[in-house]
């Protein structure tokens, strides 16, 4: 009876270091999203250099496009900028700026200084299409097909072999798909 009492705690520490372990070997970027092959969200929203204008996911149906959710006050997405411009001179992919929570004037002063890679950002002032989306925080991006389809989420900022590994061999397959 003495020995059960002792090696309990011993089993429960040992099935806790256990997952401690395989959580460790885990890569905090891959969170699943449950939107991975459904349709984009719906959404409409003013376009940041023309705020009279609007975008929405039906303008982008029949090209690949990319999503990448950004705001000025993001460090992480500074980080990303120079790699999404460095994306943007291949033109391989229309690339849509989500402006998540800032202001316009932030934002496009933010893209004057750094650049500009997006063939549009639109702005989500309130966050809701981010919500809608299942952004954790920015920096996020998503690929979305021809016909609208979620097919790729990236958590975090892109890092220099995202784009090599990842998103052209995506990008490639994908516009290659018929629409």
């Amino acid at each position: 009876m003495l020995k059960l009492k002792y090696l309990l705690p011993l089993v429960f520490f040992m099935v806790m270091a256990i997952f401690l372990a395989i959580g460790l070997r885990l890569n905090p970027k891959d969170i699943p999203s449950p939107l991975i092959d459904k349709p984009a969200p719906a959404f409409s929203l003013p376009i940041l250099a023309t705020p009279e204008k609007n975008l929405t996911a039906e303008d982008l149906k029949g090209r690949v496009w990319l999503l990448n959710v950004w705001a000025s006050w993001c460090v992480s997405c500074r980080q990303e900028h120079p790699l999404l411009l460095e994306l943007a001179k291949l033109n391989v992919v229309t690339i849509v700026g989500l402006n998540y929570k800032d202001e316009a004037s932030a934002a496009n002063q933010w893209l004057a200084q750094l650049g500009n890679p997006y063939n549009v950002s639109i702005m989500d002032k309130d966050g809701r299409v981010g919500i809608d989306y299942g952004v954790y925080g920015v920096p996020e991006t998503f690929v979305v097909d021809k016909r609208g389809i979620i097919r790729y989420k990236h958590t975090g900022p892109v890092e220099p072999g995202d784009i090599e590994q990842l998103f052209l061999p995506l990008l490639k397959k994908l516009v290659e798909e018929p629409a």
